[in-house]
């Protein structure tokens, strides 16, 4: 048992830049490709996950401290730390049984591809920490080992079935064929449908899509990536008190960040697309009217410009909520830059920036708080396991915690809370919801594509 937990350990301990890009040289072995071209487009690959980090890393760095600054400014304690995820990865592989979820999470895969109830099959297999750390949020709430174990198979299950009924709006929205996502941020899609669809009745809203190509058409040179980067990193520096040789470069690194994005993100598009079409022609030849997806993390989405425009104008408001919530102890620090609501947002929404920052807006409390009731759990697990060092007196947590709502309700739901049991099913038939309204509305893409096509 020992032997398979160090080498669990050693393969996910290459990180995703290594172990992703190795996953996928052999996927396209497998469906004949050539050596030369599977072991380009896998590096290829590993330099766009590294790329995108640097990029991340860089503009978390510059914003990050101007986000505090603010809050220091404004005399309010918030006393749990705000570690991001890479404290929450730490903690979720300290757990003795995190190995298991491994093969679990592959075996799944594997009888749900057999038996047709998905087309996904989830390379990501490095954000396999994300179950183990639902499992382990589980149990420090309701000590339910077992239970945790169904909650986050149960996670698994979703994930596919999400990557599944995503994947169309994603091609439109990146021009990748054949690659959807599996990350577990896409969960609090079936929170923001039901918002988005209550955005239809607002008049200026429900009849206009504006995204980066409308913006750019009517404001030009105002609506570029560097010269947008460059005006809200000013704003976030007034905001934040800076002087005024700190506020322009603040601008000066938004708007590299901006502009940074979308070259590193066609790295993906130029790694997976030959990829996805080795993939597809397999199984074309071996599976006669059936499609397969490739599900990977989240990065290959990253040239789209709403995210990082809507991410970077809800740095002033989460700081704003964070501040004036009622109870809420979380001082956003490392997950200011909230991907876990952009991202979903982008797919929800097709894209709409006004619609992707309102729905951010509207569920950057759901964040908060599952955060700050978390925040006892994740200092309890630090101090037990000895993974983390937290200072006396503070809790840690992650302001930017993925699939908040669901981790919130299944945990309570372990522990035969009332309100646990009630919001899971709440929250099982919001998933029906999301699956059967973007079903309807990939068949309007196929008929749309299929006139376009007749044209």
């Amino acid at each position: 048992m020992g032997m398979i937990e160090n080498l669990f350990d050693f393969i996910l301990g290459m990180g995703a830049p290594v172990f992703v890009p190795l996953i996928m040289i052999l996927v396209g072995l497998l469906v004949r490709m050539k050596f030369k071209e599977a072991f380009s487009a896998g590096l290829t690959l590993g330099l766009a996950f590294v790329g995108m980090n640097m990029v991340v890393g860089f503009m978390m760095n510059a914003i990050s401290p101007a986000a505090q600054q603010f809050v220091t400014n404004t005399g309010i304690e918030l006393t749990a730390i705000d570690g991001g995820w890479t404290p929450m990865s730490t903690l979720a592989w300290a757990w003795p049984l995190a190995f298991f979820m491994f093969p679990i999470q592959i075996a799944i895969n594997l009888i749900m591809l057999a038996l047709k109830q998905t087309n996904t099959l989830n390379v990501d297999l490095w954000n396999v920490w994300g179950k183990i750390f639902t499992a382990v949020l589980v149990i420090g709430v309701s000590g339910n080992v077992p239970l945790a174990f169904i909650v986050a198979s149960l996670q698994v299950i979703i994930e596919l079935k999400l990557a599944d009924v995503n994947q169309r709006q994603i091609e439109r929205l990146t021009q990748i064929p054949g690659v959807t996502t599996t990350h577990a941020m896409t969960f609090i899609n079936v929170v923001l449908w039901p918002l988005n669809k209550l955005l239809d009745f607002i008049p200026g809203i429900n009849d206009k899509h504006i995204d980066a190509d409308w913006l750019k058409a009517r404001l030009g040179v105002f609506a570029e990536n560097h010269v947008m980067g460059f005006m809200i990193g000013i704003l976030i520096g007034i905001f934040a008190q800076y002087g005024f040789q700190d506020i322009l470069m603040l601008g000066v690194q938004s708007a590299a960040a901006l502009t940074l994005f979308p070259m590193v993100a066609k790295l993906f598009m130029q790694a997976l697309a030959p990829l996805s079409d080795a993939v597809s022609d397999y199984m074309k030849r071996r599976y006669a009217g059936r499609e397969f997806y490739i599900g990977l993390d989240w990065p290959f989405l990253a040239g789209r410009n709403e995210i990082w425009v809507t991410t970077i104008v809800l740095v002033p408001i989460i700081l704003g909520l964070a501040v004036i919530l009622p109870d809420n102890k979380i001082l956003p620090f490392a997950g200011i830059i909230n991907l876990s609501i952009a991202v979903p947002a982008l797919i929800v929404t097709g894209g709409n920036l006004v619609r992707m920052i309102l729905l951010s807006i509207m569920t950057t409390p759901i964040f908060l708080y599952v955060a700050t009731f978390f925040a006892p759990t994740i200092t309890n697990l630090a101090e037990d396991t000895g993974a983390l060092e937290v200072p006396a007196g503070q809790l840690m947590s992650w302001s930017s915690l993925e699939l908040p709502a669901y981790r919130y309700l299944f945990a309570h739901a372990t522990d035969f809370n009332m309100l646990g049991v009630i919001g899971s099913i709440i929250w099982i038939g919001l998933f029906f919801w999301y699956y059967k309204g973007m079903s309807a509305r990939n068949r309007r893409f196929e008929a749309e594509e299929k006139e376009e096509q007749t044209a």
